[in-house]
């Protein structure tokens, strides 16, 4: 091959590469919605908190980031870290249904929406959908594959543990979840083995059903301490065997966001794509 056969197909190579890059659409906010919906593996729900709260569509797409909740201390680091699409399992502002009729004038959500805005930060709210994840909710796997347990084939949410004590597994449920400022309620000399979970938030009924089945010990991220709380420390007192674990909403839940990152960057891999750890917020004072 002469050397001008090889410049010409070295610049008709270029300028087809060249063409192609030119012609490619920029990844936008847009498209990475419409990804997540088409691969969500349910029907997108009209009525739902799940969707864009801060930023444009519009925005072309840097980096993406999976989190617990965008923080303010969450989206300061996404934007450092070029991640501007923030896909977010809680409220951007402190509300579940992202309501801010009451917050409009607040100096904190001016400074933070003014924030999103000037590093242009897109947030998206994925609550609802990822829960209804097909074949499994999203929270649930993720957590369960964080501790390390197997849900029974009939119900992700719960769990048969080699034999141990209760003070064992909240010492492990500790550790494995970063949850320092965890909550037990039972013997801790208790042996223990059938637990039943609930992520994030408990309320009374199921919650009493369960702890009245055979189960040994209900996990929960939170719950109202007058209603559940309260009928789990009467069953202790009725010489019941049973126990409840509370480890916190964010950190019941957040490790159920790491796989999310994974399950973006199948359908969006343009794209860096990671999962943002979300601190617990709590702190326990040494006595």
């Amino acid at each position: 091959m002469t050397d001008f056969t090889r410049r010409t197909m070295l610049a008709a190579t270029g300028a087809a590469l060249t063409l192609s890059a030119e012609a490619a659409p920029p990844l936008t906010a847009a498209t990475v919605v419409e990804r997540i919906k088409a691969h969500v593996g349910v029907p997108w729900a009209e009525k739902t908190v799940d969707g864009i709260i801060a930023g444009d569509l519009a925005t072309p797409v840097t980096g993406i980031a999976t989190t617990m909740m965008a923080t303010y201390a969450v989206l300061k680091r996404a934007a450092a870290e070029g991640l501007n699409f923030v896909v977010s399992h809680e409220p951007t502002f402190w509300s579940h249904q992202e309501d801010v009729s009451q917050v409009r004038n607040d100096p904190l959500y001016r400074e933070k929406l003014a924030f999103i805005q000037e590093k242009k930060l897109v947030t998206f709210h994925f609550h609802d959908h990822w829960h209804r994840l097909k074949p499994v909710d999203g929270i649930a796997a993720g957590t369960a594959a964080r501790l390390g347990w197997t849900p029974s084939a009939a119900d992700p949410q719960s769990f048969v543990l080699p034999p141990t004590t209760l003070g064992k597994l909240a010492a492990f449920i500790s550790e494995r979840l970063k949850a320092k400022t965890l909550r037990v309620i039972g013997n801790p000399d208790m042996a223990v083995s059938k637990v039943k979970s609930s992520w994030g938030y408990a309320q009374k009924f199921p919650g009493v059903d369960y702890l009245n089945s055979d189960i040994d010990v209900f996990i929960v991220g939170e719950t109202w301490e007058w209603e559940l709380q309260e009928y789990v420390a009467d069953l202790v007192a009725a010489g019941r065997n049973k126990a409840l674990i509370m480890v916190g909403h964010i950190q019941s839940e957040q490790w159920g966001m790491e796989p999310c990152a994974a399950w973006v960057k199948n359908f969006v891999p343009e794209v860096p794509v990671k999962f943002l750890e979300m601190p617990e917020p709590y702190w326990t004072p040494k006595v």
